[in-house]
């Protein structure tokens, strides 16, 4: 009972850390500590807990508590600590966290009737209290935890046998059911001549009627091949030409206990020398897999996740991100990432080769900060405003790699002196890129077919380099919107391959830019224009840029021009329709193919709302509404020409069919046909023969022969 406790406090607390540490970011940036959780209840022996924050000078104090009886609440914490029946210990886990453990120093062993030792449990309910553990800094609290212990007495036998483990005998050489006859423990079984209860005297009364078979009474069915077993009245055709004579004990059953284990045969001696591979690094990295520093740690880089920064999150293997985090700094920060000094950054990394790479850090320093803080009044020099010096403003790693390893690691780490006054909008970049050599090759998207979540490959005909007919690589995008949600700050996604899409920004528009409708037209066509700026789509994940057969060309819909007094056909919605064909499958996995792509507009009309009670944009020509504009994709499976449909005969009759049929007919002299490989043909053709002679004399020795026989000598008579 005591294992499964220790058990499940053990599989709580492997959930635990995976939530705490979301919480670590948090309490390090506001200085303060804070127990994770705060509450606790335990039902056994052990128990766990993290503290957050910043946990330098930190002192942690026990005591025993219990509620008040006029108001039902506990006290305030105290630092003041008490002797408990627990051991309170604690372990760094990381720069801003710390577990705290407590056991209990009892033997949870239930009393006797007059047992006087003091380390045992006089009642089942062997614990109940409530406990406070208090976090203090100098004699003040800063966070408590409170625990609820309820644990129950372990029931343990009379004779509780020793800690030595129970030896199993090898299967192979020893069954476990020695005498499976033995039902009735401390009982002597009839006829079991190998029960360990019966006495000498006893087993004289069945010694030659004990029960047959192996292992000294398993009884097992007899096969049919033995000749005692079948008489001459209930006998096969083939009895008893083809019986056999052996004893009962020559018996291949070995008893319902038995596991036997099938010993693999040895190779002989040979003179052809061994062909070795190679070994294999421990620490191999794949296209997707962690990168672990030297000390079997992840290495982290800030990234976005669930649409939230985290700090400390894994760098995958050959996939290249560019994350941007936004903070509002009150204060100067006083910890990673935004406070990292060179030498945190200079880590060792394992290469995936057996070695070790470390990281060469960059320091820059940044001039202009507009790209990184919102406001220029932080930027200014004052004397009034606080000063925060070598504030992390970007991190870009570059990861050089060959084969499955990493070869070198460089990061460039960008730092600024801000200047806070009230609060600062502070922007950090932060970016991973893996290149081969010294450039970053364009991924596929797929070999040979197109994978679903993948980048749609597209391209424009390259006619600067001496007119080759290349193709150079482009994309098409959707809109992306950021921020405020408008057009011009709008950034742009690729589509992605079998994933459809729906996204779109708001435009400001006028009363006056309504009275040119022409220009208003264009300046939304040019918009979405934007989007796709290329002419033709890979058919394939890994297309070949110098040949144009595979590439489909982009068709576009062209959209009528209404009327110019009015406005009419705005091209507000931008649709894009892919066509996929499966055109092959590698390991079972469907190979999927573009046949064609359109692109099409959808227009619309666009009038001021002067409705609401709000007529100012009415009124007044330059106020503006929003207007909105969108773009989607749609991706359409062709599907596969099966040929012409079945006819009736076919769908029904599979007599003959080996493919959907249990019974090959057409196969049951395959073993002499020259299809047949398995042995030389002179072999299967002299066996055929063997077997062929056989059937007829069994044919003429068994019923029907005999059957001819009889009704030839009543015809005779």
């Amino acid at each position: 009972m005591a294992n499964v406790v220790v058990l499940l406090l053990s599989s709580y607390t492997s959930r635990l850390v995976t939530s705490v540490l979301l919480f670590i970011s948090v309490a390090h940036t506001q200085n303060t500590v804070v127990f994770q959780p705060s509450f606790l209840t335990t039902t056994g022996p052990k128990i766990a807990a993290f503290l957050l924050g910043n946990t330098s000078d930190i002192s942690l104090y026990l005591r025993t508590v219990s509620p008040s009886s006029e108001t039902g609440s506990i006290g305030p914490p105290s630092c003041v600590a008490e002797v408990t029946q627990w051991v309170l210990t604690r372990e760094q886990v990381g720069k801003s966290a710390v577990r705290v453990r407590l056991s209990l120093d009892k033997n949870l062993r239930l009393c006797g009737q007059n047992e006087t030792d003091a380390d045992c449990c006089p009642k089942p309910l062997c614990v109940l209290e409530t406990l406070q553990v208090s976090a203090c800094v100098g004699g003040t609290p800063q966070a408590s935890l409170l625990i609820q212990a309820r644990i129950h007495a372990l029931l343990m036998p009379a004779t509780a046998g020793s800690d030595n483990k129970t030896v199993i005998p090898n299967q192979v050489y020893q069954t476990l059911g020695s005498c499976p006859c033995d039902l009735t423990f401390g009982a002597c079984d009839v006829r079991c001549c190998c029960d360990k209860d019966c006495s000498t005297e006893i087993l004289k009364l069945f010694a030659s009627h004990c029960l047959p078979g192996p292992f000294g009474g398993q009884v097992s069915p007899s096969p049919d091949y033995q000749c005692s077993v079948q008489s001459a009245e209930d006998s096969s055709d083939w009895f008893p030409f083809l019986c056999v004579h052996s004893p009962p004990e020559n018996n291949p059953y070995l008893g319902l206990f038995y596991q036997g284990k099938t010993i693999a045969t040895k190779r002989g001696p040979s003179f052809q020398r061994p062909i070795l591979s190679a070994p294999l690094p421990d620490d191999v990295y794949l296209q997707g897999s962690p990168i672990f520093t030297a000390n079997d740690r992840y290495f982290t880089v800030p990234q976005t996740v669930l649409g939230r920064c985290v700090n400390n999150a894994p760098v995958a293997f050959l996939k290249n991100f560019r994350v941007e985090c936004a903070t509002l700094l009150h204060s100067c920060p006083a910890g990673p990432p935004l406070q990292t000094l060179p030498k945190d950054l200079t880590v060792k990394v394992k290469n995936g080769q057996g070695g070790d790479a470390e990281v060469d850090v960059i320091e820059e320093v940044a001039i202009d900060l507009s790209p990184f803080i919102s406001g220029t009044d932080a930027v200014a020099s004052s004397d009034e405003r606080l000063v925060c010096e070598n504030v992390t403003l970007a991190l870009d790693y570059k990861f050089y790699w060959r084969g499955n390893g990493i070869t070198r690691i460089s990061v460039t780490h960008t730092v600024g002196t801000i200047f806070l006054n009230s609060g600062v909008a502070l922007t950090t970049r932060y970016s991973a890129v893996f290149l081969n050599g010294e450039f970053a090759g364009e991924p596929n998207s797929g070999n040979p077919g197109y994978q679903v979540g993948l980048p749609v490959i597209a391209g424009i005909v390259d006619t600067l380099e001496n007119d080759t007919g290349s193709i150079q690589r482009s994309s098409i995008n959707l809109w992306k919107p950021v921020g405020d949600g408008f057009c011009s700050t709008a950034e742009k996604k690729p589509v992605l391959f079998g994933e459809n899409s729906t996204s779109g920004c708001l435009l400001p528009v006028s009363g006056q830019n309504l009275t040119q409708c022409d220009l208003l037209r264009e300046t939304v066509t040019s918009l979405q224009a934007a989007l796709i700026t290329a002419t033709y789509v890979a058919k394939s994940g890994n297309p070949d840029y110098l040949t144009m057969t595979d590439w489909v060309n982009i068709s576009y819909v062209t959209l009528n021009s209404s009327n110019t007094s009015s406005c009419y056909g705005i091209p507000s919605h931008q649709h894009i329709h892919v066509w996929s064909l499966i055109t092959s499958t590698v390991d079972g996995i469907p190979q999927r193919d573009i046949r064609a792509v359109q692109v099409s507009y959808s227009p619309s009309t666009w009038a001021l709302d002067c409705g609401g009670g709000d007529v100012s944009s009415c009124v007044d020509p330059t106020e503006t509404q929003l207007f909105p504009i969108t773009s989607s994709v749609t991706f359409t499976d062709i599907p596969i020409n099966t040929g012409p449909p079945k006819t009736r005969f076919q769908i029904n009759f599979t007599e003959y069919d080996c493919d959907r049929n249990d019974v090959c007919w057409p196969e049951l002299a395959f073993p002499i046909t020259k299809y047949y490989t398995g042995e030389p043909y002179s072999q299967s053709l002299a066996k055929g023969l063997i077997l062929v002679f056989f059937f007829v004399t069994a044919s003429i020795l068994g019923t029907p022969w005999r059957q001819i026989r009889q009704a030839w000598s009543c015809a005779a008579l």
